[in-house]
């Protein structure tokens, strides 16, 4: 097995890895947005929280350092047609940043949102209006959808190498 198929390997595995980490996630909030009683929702949510720390946030890091690694190691270049390269590359990694951004702009603010709201629906011990209110934030689930069409996004261009 040559020095690429294995960094290929390594890196289409953390792939794996960071990609049944969103899909956990995105399982797991859903369940919690729907259920009815405070204990269930708080389990869903924690669980969410268990997938989004060991298996999104490392894996994001992790798959990025992989691929770019991988690239280099095997001479594509990462800026595709300013190299002299096809442009698949450079366009994964522009998705990537896009997709990066989402964290502090989107994701961490509106997170401590729905902190507060579920620390809320805890003291009240019921699922509050404020809780469903935050779970049905419509810039968190545009964010969560862009997110897992943008790693599609990547995943086809990966693939495919279209251009």
């Amino acid at each position: 097995m040559t020095v690429f198929a294995l960094l290929k390997l390594v890196h289409v595995a953390i792939a794996i890895w960071f990609v049944a980490g969103l899909l956990g996630r995105w399982y797991a909030l859903s369940a919690a947005s729907r259920a009815s009683e405070l204990k269930l929702t708080r389990a869903f949510a924690d669980l969410s929280g268990r997938f989004e720390n060991t298996m999104v946030i490392p894996g994001s890091a992790a798959v990025l350092v992989s691929g770019i690694v991988t690239a280099l190691v095997c001479g594509l270049p990462l800026l595709g047609p300013i190299q002299g390269g096809s442009s698949w590359l450079l366009a994964a990694l522009v998705i990537f940043a896009a997709l990066m951004a989402l964290v502090p702009t989107v994701f961490l603010p509106r997170g401590k949102l729905f902190g507060a709201a579920l620390d809320e629906a805890t003291a009240r011990d019921e699922v509050t209006p404020g809780l469903r209110a935050a779970f049905a934030d419509r810039a968190v689930v545009r964010s969560h959808w862009a997110e897992l069409i943008g790693v599609g996004a990547i995943l086809a261009l990966m693939v495919l190498k279209p251009f």
